[in-house]
């Protein structure tokens, strides 16, 4: 299993990619990019069309349904405090802080492999 040590990689290949689907699984949201998964396992939030939301309140799942399609423009990583993507005027935030973390991880990506699937061969980080 490949995991590399710079967290950055791995958001940088989420830099024009498209979320192409938007999973809600028991207590973690996920954003699926044609392979790549990166799994939010505290509880997002962000701004969608100037719309504020936050993971599990009303509202947040029909906001979080509109980032598929959209393209990761950008992003950040404050490794004590958030870890967001940015998709033009919309973001989708991590939070990473102790408080909002549930367990060890905060939230994880794994990549694809050499066939294109979703494999830890492609790769996986962690934060």
């Amino acid at each position: 299993m490949n995991i590399p040590s710079d967290s950055d990689d791995g958001l940088q290949q989420l830099v024009g990619m498209e979320v192409s689907a938007v999973s809600f699984v028991r207590d973690y949201v996920e954003l699926h990019f044609d392979g790549r998964v990166l799994r939010s396992l505290s509880d997002p939030r962000g701004v969608y069309g100037g719309a504020a939301w936050q993971f599990p309140l009303p509202g947040s799942l029909d906001l979080m349904h509109c980032y598929i399609g959209e393209t990761v423009d950008g992003y950040e990583e404050d490794p004590k405090r958030i870890l967001a993507l940015h998709f033009g005027e919309h973001r989708f935030v991590i939070p990473l802080d102790d408080g909002s973390s549930l367990g060890p991880e905060s939230a994880h990506m794994v990549g694809v492999d050499e066939s294109g699937r979703t494999s830890v061969d492609g790769g996986m980080w962690i934060w």
